[in-house]
Order: structure tokens, then C-alpha cells, then sequence
């Protein structure tokens, strides 16, 4: 492989499975079985490698195109996550190339009629956290195989359409009550019909109102608005206390937390009393435990 004949492609494989090839030549370049092409696509700055478990990590940029990446695409959320493969090829002979980056697609952002994407190498997992985190609120997404909660059983999800949508974040319904105040909030509306179907969005607000209306609010607004007459669906959502998990779910024997955790003013506070026996200790702790379990009640 020659430096004057050295160019550079990218293969970007989205969650769908759709492959598209890109390359900075001048003319179509074939290999490992994808076609890459010079007109459309982007372009990335170099790779930034670390040596260890430091993180690989670059950027693409690219010009929004109809056969290539749209703007619906990426509003849409089909390229979250895609998996991006990057390789230094002989232009001169394909079949002469180099693997020198392979991981996904991060955050993507729209500037005008270009795109910009963040791309994350394979060890970026090493940076979520790992194994059982002991804190008060359960640790498990409701409806995981943690939590077991099935959320088709009637009362916890409903279907219905759009009546009144504000900027794709505020959805307004003349009539539902048969869900309590509050019933959804921190749960999600998913679309299923519509040219936003698939887009999802976490519920800020839900608010019953006394003539038996109820708005919907989202924390953000969904890439491509519904429209009136597309189809929803709201799942209810969950604050991860031990009280909510036990009387809105019934489901308190998977409860992933820890609920009689002493708070860091438990801990830190200096005890002003003279300290007393072991035995007598531990009787003080299950009392205070037995109460703060009877204060959740």
C-alpha cells in the first residue's frame, strides 16, 4: 500500500441492517463486499486511539441527502447506534486494505442541511457501571427481566390516538379518566402508527383534569411530529421507591433496592448519646428499621 494511493472508507451498518459505504476518493471503491461511494456520505477527522483501556474516539460530518442519510432517518433515530467500521484502502487496488477503527455511532446532532456524529470505539462500554449498585431506589428498568412486571396487563399501558399535539411534546385528550392523576409520568408514549411511528419519548407531566380531559407532556419533543389520528400507545411509569413498587405494581418481591439504607445524614450525623452495648445496638437498629418501614407504609 502506497501513501500517494492511500484513501479512506467508512461502512456504517444501521440497527435495521441497512449497509451504506462512504469514501473520501474520487470514485467508487468495492471491497469486503460493500460498495463505497465518493458522492454522498461524510467524512471523519482523524481516529484519537489510547493505548489501555483509554477510549477511541472521532467525529464524521455529512451532508444530509435524499439516497443516502436523511433528515427523517436521523429524527427518526435510525442511525442511533449504528455500528461503524473504518479502514485505510489502496484506491489502486481495494482488495489492499486496513481495518483502523471499528465501534458505533454516539450522539447526532443537525447543523442546517449537514449532519454531525460522534463516534464511540468498542471500549466505550468500559465506562457504564457495572454489577449491583446499592442505593435506596431499585436499580431495575420496570419491565427488564429484573423487574418481571409485565406491562400488557390491563391498567398499566393504554392505546389510543392523537386528538391535539403541541411542537411534538404536548398531546392533549378530550376524554381519559379511567387512569388515575399522575399515572404516567415517568413512563413512556410510544407512536405505532403515523410517519413518526417507532419514535418514543419519556412522559414529564400527566395531568387529569376535573372535566375528565388529560395532557400528556414529554420531557423532549419527538423528532417528527404526529399528526392527529396517528395511534399512541402510554405505558405507565414507575419513581422507583419501594411504596410505588408495592402498591401500584404488586410486584414489591422483585424490588431491585434497598429501601432501609441509612442516607449519608443517618451516617454522618455525630452521635450525641454515650454508645451503649452491642446487643443493644442492634435492637436500636431493627427498631429503627421496623419504623422507617412503617413510615413507607
Amino acid at each position: 500500500m502506497s501513501t500517494t494511493t492511500i484513501a479512506r472508507a467508512w461502512a456504517v451498518t444501521r440497527r435495521d441492517g441497512k449497509i451504506l459505504g462512504f469514501t473520501d476518493h474520487d470514485a467508487v471503491l468495492n471491497f469486503a463486499g460493500i460498495r463505497f461511494r465518493p458522492d454522498k456520505g461524510l467524512a471523519a477527522k482523524a481516529v484519537v486511539q489510547g493505548t489501555g483501556l483509554s477510549v477511541d474516539n472521532t467525529e464524521a460530518a455529512g451532508v444530509l441527502s435524499d439516497d443516502a442519510i436523511t433528515e427523517a432517518d436521523i429524527l427518526a433515530g435510525h442511525w442511533d447506534g449504528a455500528e461503524v467500521r473504518l479502514w485505510e484502502v489502496d484506491w489502486a487496488a481495494p482488495a489492499s486494505h486496513r481495518l483502523t477503527f471499528r465501534g458505533h455511532l454516539g450522539e447526532v446532532s443537525r447543523e442546517g442541511a449537514s449532519f454531525r456524529a460522534e463516534l464511540r470505539g468498542l471500549s466505550e462500554p468500559l465506562n457504564q457501571t457495572r454489577g449491583r449498585v446499592f442505593h435506596p431506589r431499585c436499580a431495575a428498568r420496570l419491565g427488564d427481566g429484573a423487574c418481571k412486571l409485565n406491562l400488557m396487563r390491563p391498567g398499566y399501558f393504554a392505546d389510543t390516538v392523537v386528538e391535539s399535539v403541541e411542537s411534538g411534546r404536548v398531546f392533549r385528550f378530550a376524554a381519559m379518566s379511567d387512569f388515575a392523576h399522575r399515572w404516567f409520568e415517568r413512563g413512556q408514549l410510544i407512536m405505532s402508527s403515523g410517519r413518526a411511528e417507532g419514535l418514543s419519548g419519556v412522559i414529564k407531566n400527566d395531568r387529569l383534569m376535573a372535566n375528565g380531559a388529560r395532557e400528556i407532556e414529554l420531557w423532549g419533543e419527538l423528532g417528527i411530529a404526529p399528526e392527529p389520528g396517528d395511534r399512541l400507545r402510554l405505558l405507565a411509569g414507575c419513581d422507583k421507591t419501594a411504596p410505588t413498587c408495592k402498591l401500584k405494581f404488586d410486584n414489591y418481591v422483585n424490588f431491585m433496592g434497598f429501601p432501609h439504607l441509612p442516607g449519608e445524614d443517618w451516617l454522618m450525623a455525630p452521635q450525641a448519646a454515650k454508645p451503649t452495648p452491642r446487643a443493644d445496638s442492634r435492637k436500636a437498629f431493627r427498631s429503627a428499621l421496623i419504623e422507617d418501614w412503617t413510615d413507607h407504609e
